[in-house]
């Protein structure tokens, strides 16, 4: 106990020292830039106090993070109007929703070391435009073929927004809120897909199911317009502590790989931090993709009202993603370690709960125990994120962002929805369903085994 307790004073010291220095570094680069924000002050509840651009910031990256879910996720709200028509499995089905997924997976380091280079805003800027115009694309689809072909023009769009977005945010928020800002953003993904599963299902109902794709994708390329209007690098530099006259230069693309992969080879619970966040999201994409079709299979529901009842579950996940983060945050405000915890405790329960409804017959008690499982499911994200930051120097954040978006793709969000379409073909999806829960339990060991060297890792980032 004795040693328990001290590895838990040696992260609050750590931690700590950490915000002192951050907020002596905000306060000495104010100064420096007192021409440009001259409204500022000295005194430490002015310096608390944010300025309304970062928010707006925020408000614009949450909205295309939201229109690129609703890109993504619209699929599954028109998923039994798509089977019926071209005469597809539930593994082709699958793979039409996973084919997204394994190209973000596949392409996000390497196309975020590049917009690190080209610049964030102006990177974030064709990244949407291209996820939008894709999402044209699967509008006009005839075939299978041509709708995977579009499909994965989503997916490159999409590859590298999940690791630049966040680098853009964590860059002009303070490192206090890193939790509930990366739980927020991430949210933003269950909003998105809640938009896009519920007016995709409509839309299909009364114009077809091409309109829905078009919509979206309509949506998505007047946000860009409007994100590159507002949103700047010059504008953001001014509200960013590190980019001004004299700072040391970032690393190259090499170095920051080379300091992320020497991170990662030295550092146990940054691994396990990966792991646990990845394995989780199994378990989240998998019911995002399925629902819809399971509630009209079981529950002999329509597809405009399986579309609108499955958003209304995706809906519990967004809330409590940021629920989830915001308990984390509250935690483990005087013990940092309990991150961990909430995280190892929300895979154990989201295990416990789906293993019980899916053993179930279809009925009240099977959507409600879904429905908490649900609200639990995402609440690794918020604290999985500030792990990351927390093991990893602020210099090489993008890259580390990259990775963690890659593990969410490649780990959680390509293999979910497939492998499930792949059991469901030869079980049926209840009973595809019931095997998914036990992911949930391997992150759970992921997270449990993290926190025992968390303390180790923590101060060698620090040293």
């Amino acid at each position: 106990m004795a040693s328990f307790d001290e590895e838990i004073e040696e992260i609050e010291e750590i931690e700590e020292t950490r915000a002192s220095h951050e907020n002596n570094e905000t306060k000495e680069t104010r100064m420096r830039m007192h021409e440009i924000d001259d409204r500022q002050t000295t005194t430490p509840a002015h310096r608390e106090k944010l300025p309304v651009y970062p928010w707006i910031v925020f408000a614009l990256t949450l909205g295309l993070v939201m229109s690129d879910y609703m890109s993504r996720q619209v699929l599954t709200a028109v998923f039994p109007l798509i089977k019926a028509a071209w005469h597809l499995s539930d593994t082709q089905l699958g793979s039409l929703n996973s084919v997204v997924a394994l190209l973000v997976g596949t392409l996000t380091l390497p196309l975020s070391l590049l917009a690190a280079r080209w610049g964030h805003v102006k990177s974030i800027a064709v990244m949407a435009a291209l996820w939008s115009l894709a999402t044209l694309g699967c509008a006009v689809s005839t075939h299978y073929g041509e709708m995977l072909v579009a499909r994965a023009l989503v997916g490159l769009g999409e590859a590298a927004y999940g690791a630049v977005a966040p680098a853009l945010l964590l860059s002009v928020f303070p490192v206090s809120m890193r939790a509930s800002l990366f739980a927020a953003f991430t949210a933003g993904a269950s909003f998105g897909s809640v938009l896009g599963m519920a007016f995709g299902g409509m839309i299909a109902v009364h114009l077809g199911w091409p309109w829905s794709f078009a919509s979206m994708g309509i949506f998505g390329l007047l946000l860009v317009i409007v994100f590159r209007v507002v949103v700047t690098e010059k504008r953001v530099s001014r509200y960013q502590p590190g980019k001004v006259e004299g700072a040391p230069a970032a690393p190259g693309a090499r170095a920051t790989l080379r300091s992320l992969m020497s991170g990662l080879a030295s550092s146990r619970s940054l691994v396990c931090a990966y792991l646990g966040s990845g394995l989780q999201l199994f378990c989240t994409a998998s019911l995002w993709a399925w629902m819809p079709s399971y509630l009209n299979r079981y529950y002999g529901m329509a597809t405009g009202r399986a579309a609108l009842t499955a958003a209304a579950f995706v809906m519990l996940s967004g809330v409590g993603m940021i629920t989830c983060g915001l308990i984390a945050d509250r935690i483990s405000k005087t013990r940092p370690v309990r991150k961990w915890d909430a995280a190892f405790l929300y895979c154990l329960t989201v295990f416990a709960l789906l293993a019980i409804a899916f053993r179930l017959a279809p009925g009240v008690w099977q959507l409600v125990l879904i429905g908490v499982a649900m609200f639990i499911t995402s609440g690794t994200n918020g604290p999985g994120g500030a792990m990351v930051a927390n093991l990893t120097p602020r210099a090489i954040h993008a890259s580390a962002f990259a990775l963690l978006a890659i593990t969410y793709n490649l780990l959680g969000t390509a293999p979910g929805p497939y492998f499930t379409g792949f059991l469901a073909d030869r079980i049926g999806l209840h009973g595809a369903l019931a095997y998914m829960p036990f992911v949930s339990l391997v992150a759970a060991t992921a997270f449990f085994v993290g926190k025992r060297s968390y303390a180790r890792d923590l101060a060698r980032i620090e040293a």
